[in-house]
C-alpha cells in the first residue's frame, strides 16, 4: 500500500553505491525513514527530490520498518537555504534537533507548522538566531524539559523574574536568586523575550531586533540549558558554533 504524504527532507544518509535513505518529518505520518533507489544517480529523477531540505509531496510504501520511497513532486527547494552557508547551517541544526527529538510515525501537525515556519523565516532574511530560538524552546517543551519562564523556578512564585538558573531550570525571582550565585541576572527586557520566544508562534514573529550581546547572552543560556536537559549529541551544532566565530 502506498501513501501520499507532504513533508520535507531532514536527513539523508548514503546507502550502497547508488541509493540514499531520507528521513522525512511530514504532516501526514510524522517522522519517517525509506529507502530511495537508485537517488545517488546524477540523472535519476529521485536525485532532485531527495535533496536536504526539499518540501514536497512524496508517494512512500510505508511498512513497520524502514519504507520504500517511489516519488516525488517538489513544493518548495528552499534553494536559498541551500545556497547560504549561515543559513544552512543554522537549518541543518534545526532538522537534526528534531530527527533527534520526534519518535517515528507520531504526527504532530503544530510542529510540522512550526518547522515550516522557520525555515521559511529563514529564507525571508529573518534574523536565524532568534526565530532558532523560538522553535528550541517549542521543541524542549514537545520532549519535556522546558525551562520555567512564566513564574519562580525555585517558590513556583510571580515575584519579579530576576535571573536564569539552569540549576534550577529556568527563570528565578529576586527573592529566589541568592539561592544560586551561577545564576544569571537579566534585564526586564530579556525576560520578556525570552518568554515570547516560548509563547509566539515562528510565524507570527515580525523583525526583532537585539543587541548582539543581549543575543549572545541567550543564545549561551539555551545551549548550556540544552547541555544539561537536553541528552541528545547534536553534531549540526558543533560547526554552527565554529561559524559564529566568524560572524
Amino acid at each position: 500500500m502506498f501513501d501520499k504524504i507532504e513533508g520535507i527532507i531532514i536527513r539523508t544518509q548514503d546507502y550502497g553505491e547508488t541509493h540514499k535513505i531520507v528521513t522525512l518529518f511530514s504532516k501526514e505520518k510524522g517522522k519517517v525513514a525509506a529507502i530511495a533507489r537508485g537517488a545517488k544517480k546524477t540523472k535519476s529523477r529521485m536525485a532532485a527530490i531527495t535533496q536536504p531540505f526539499v518540501h514536497g509531496t512524496f508517494l512512500m510504501q510505508i511498512g513497520s520498518g524502514l519504507g520504500s520511497l517511489q516519488q516525488g513532486e517538489v513544493i518548495s527547494s528552499f534553494r536559498k537555504i541551500r545556497e547560504d552557508i549561515v543559513k544552512t547551517a543554522y537549518a541543518s541544526y534545526l532538522a537534526e534537533l528534531t530527527e533527534k527529538i520526534f519518535d517515528e510515525k507520531i504526527p504532530d501537525q503544530f510542529f510540522y507548522q512550526q518547522f515550516m515556519a522557520t525555515l521559511q523565516a529563514i529564507t525571508d532574511e529573518k534574523d536565524p538566531e532568534i526565530v532558532t530560538m523560538m522553535y528550541e524552546l517549542k521543541l524542549y517543551k514537545k520532549a519535556g524539559f522546558a525551562p520555567m519562564l512564566h513564574q519562580c523556578a525555585i517558590c513556583e512564585g510571580n515575584n519579579t523574574l530576576q535571573a536564569f538558573s539552569v540549576k534550577e531550570g529556568g527563570l528565578i525571582c529576586q527573592r529566589c536568586v541568592s539561592s544560586d550565585p551561577e545564576s544569571v541576572v537579566l534585564s526586564s527586557t530579556l525576560v520578556k523575550l525570552l518568554q515570547v520566544f516560548a509563547d509566539v508562534n515562528v510565524e507570527r514573529i515580525g523583525n526583532i531586533s537585539i543587541k548582539v550581546e543581549n543575543k549572545k547572552i541567550l543564545q549561551q543560556l539555551m545551549e548550556t540549558y540544552y547541555e544539561q536537559y537536553g541528552g541528545f549529541f547534536i553534531k549540526s551544532k558543533k560547526f554552527l558554533k565554529q561559524l559564529d566565530l566568524f560572524t
